[in-house]
């Protein structure tokens, strides 16, 4: 059985009822972000992976958009999302 590599916890926070959590200043700062910065978040083998997006990020997001319009356009959603 491969083993995972060793992680840091870097820090834990609590989501909001609108499902949002701030990024500290402590992965902030080892990730370079700044305001107005892209993230991406990945999945592998039962983990997720926060990162600084990449163009090549955009450019996938940027591809799928079209096919993704439908899928996250209801009323329900609308109200949902509408104070993000």
């Amino acid at each position: 059985m491969p083993t995972l590599p060793v992680m840091q916890t870097l820090s834990v926070r609590k989501l909001t009822s609108k499902s949002q959590a701030t990024i500290p200043d402590r992965v902030r700062q080892k990730l370079g972000l700044k305001p107005g910065d892209s993230i991406t978040f990945k999945f592998k083998a039962g983990h997720i992976y926060l990162q600084k997006a990449r163009p090549v990020d955009r450019v996938f997001a940027n591809a799928v958009e079209d096919t993704l319009k439908d899928e996250w356009h209801s009323a329900q959603d609308e109200r949902a999302y509408a104070d993000l």
